[in-house]
């Protein structure tokens, strides 16, 4: 049995694949500990997973309305999130990844996990980097739509050269961001890092990619010893406070009650900022005359009633359940969501907010999965119309069915615990004399 510290920060889709791998390591007989913000305890111990405390805890915040807003802005939001917020907190996050480290055997850490590869190296302990979403290897070879920057996609076809460029502008600009980091090492003795710890936060021993090969194909430079897993699922809600989990037979009353409807969702963490999204899309889908289900987290009450019969509103409901019987699935392009999504293998249509989510939106584009829509571009009639060649076009719904049968022979979970058993056998094995 090893014991294996998982490092996650974010939203419920940093956390679930994070948490879906311990509950697979914790049934092979390790000890998993999740060690991430405390809002997320009670989930975690719920499914029988050890957990570890590390600031910042992001569940402080969620009611902040100014701190959504920044964390959600269009092409500023990567900015607040690292420089604004992350980066100042890292010696907080250190004190307690360190305390929570003292005799683990490996460390798992999320990219934004910044205290991660710091103790790993204090500590002299194996660790592996997580990839979520294909955006954070910033391939030459397979650029991503980076916010802010989107412009950028008009000069790829010239070839790696332009990201090239871009990359050295962007470590550029992000150097002085990680000064504070820098500092910290120094504090605690450890040389300067060589690279710029907010770019190059890859380990040496490892990274595990939690995606799949119907979503992005691998590229030669990712960093070495990339093992591609596969998604990884998990959706249940569980234990957070504030969030409320719908009556599951009032769904299944109207899902029996008609055809498939329309999902909206804006996962769990957009949808705390959800401007007129959810008003605009009660509009499209009575102008186009389809059903739709609405999940609008803790801002249900707030939809405007009556609604015809037509529409149902609720907070929440495990993607895997509704998902697979909705027509079409409108959504903020998290990949978390996207990953739910292209299981179900349903026509998408995503509006991204900010973060990853544009890079996420035009692959499923390229895909042919899906159709997107610019976020202040989402308005009633120009969604009922993208929504209607998604239905009307059978090619989208083929398309997205020849994704999800390729997903659904992948096991993301077993592959990245192989991957971990595998790294820790390799690290004992360094240690045996010659």
């Amino acid at each position: 049995m090893a014991r294996i510290i998982l490092n996650t920060f974010g939203s419920l889709g940093d956390l679930h694949p994070f948490l879906a791998v311990a509950m697979g390591l914790r049934q092979r007989g390790h000890d998993a500990v999740i060690a991430t913000s405390e809002v997320y305890r009670q989930k975690v111990v719920a499914e029988g997973v050890g957990f570890a405390p590390v600031r910042p805890d992001v569940g402080l915040m969620m009611d902040d309305a100014d701190f959504v807003a920044k964390l959600w802005h269009p092409t500023r939001g990567s900015e607040f999130l690292l420089r604004d917020y992350l980066v100042p907190q890292v010696k907080d996050g250190y004190e307690d990844l360190a305390a929570a480290c003292r005799g683990a055997d490996l460390l798992l850490t999320h990219s934004v996990g910044l205290a991660g590869p710091i103790v790993s190296e204090k500590l002299n302990l194996p660790w592996l980097s997580v990839a979520l979403q294909p955006l954070v290897f910033f391939s030459v070879y397979d650029p991503p739509i980076v916010p802010g920057a989107e412009f950028l996609k008009h000069l790829y076809r010239f070839g790696p050269g332009v990201f090239r460029a871009f990359k050295k502008l962007a470590r550029f600009r992000l150097d002085p961001w990680a000064e504070p980091i820098q500092k910290l090492r120094a504090q605690l003795g450890l040389p300067r890092s060589q690279g710029n710890p907010l770019l190059d936060y890859f380990s040496p021993t490892g990274t595990l990619a939690l995606f799949s090969e119907a979503f992005v194909q691998p590229q030669p430079d990712w960093p070495p010893n990339t093992v591609m897993t596969g998604f990884v699922y998990y959706d249940q809600l569980g234990q957070v406070p504030g969030a409320w989990q719908d009556d599951p037979s009032e769904i299944e009353e109207f899902l029996q009650t008609g055809p498939p409807p329309v999902l909206f969702t804006l996962g769990s963490s957009a949808v705390m900022h959800p401007g007129e999204f959810f008003r605009e899309s009660i509009a499209a889908v009575c102008a186009l005359g389809v059903r739709a289900v609405l999940l609008a987290g803790r801002g249900w009450t707030e939809i405007h009633n009556p609604l015809p019969d037509s529409i149902w509103v609720g907070s929440y409901l495990p993607f895997s359940k509704i998902m697979p019987r909705s027509a079409a699935i409108v959504h903020q392009g998290g990949i978390g969501t996207t990953a739910q999504a292209l299981r179900a293998g349903r026509p998408m249509l995503v509006t991204p907010w900010s973060h990853d989510q544009p890079d996420n939106a035009a692959r499923i584009q390229r895909l042919g999965i899906g159709r997107t829509i610019k976020r202040n571009h989402y308005y009633a009639p120009r969604v009922a119309d993208e929504l209607k060649t998604l239905l009307t076009q059978p090619s989208y719904a083929e398309r997205a069915n020849e994704a999800s049968e390729e997903i659904l022979l992948e096991d993301g979970i077993t592959a990245a615990c192989d991957a971990i058993e595998q790294a820790i056998r390799e690290e004992k094995l360094s240690f045996l004399p010659d």
